[in-house]
């Protein structure tokens, strides 16, 4: 989970290695893991949630195309 502030979070799971810790600070573009499928995956991915305030938010205003 990376706390970006302003009550927002995103989280990502199904990670085979993370590359940061807990309390590391992170830079836009830094690698943060690699995919896996743990759990009960079917497949490598990435799962992917924005949260703000604790709930669940659309992630796709937030997001670039490309």
């Amino acid at each position: 989970v990376l706390d970006h502030g302003e009550g927002y979070r995103t989280l990502y799971a199904h990670n085979r290695k993370n590359k940061v810790s807990t309390g590391d600070r992170v830079k836009q573009g830094q690698v943060i893991a690699t995919v896996g499928t743990s759990g009960n995956a079917s497949g490598p991915h990435v799962h992917f949630e924005l949260l703000r305030d604790g709930r669940p938010v659309n992630p796709a205003p937030y997001m670039r195309p490309g």
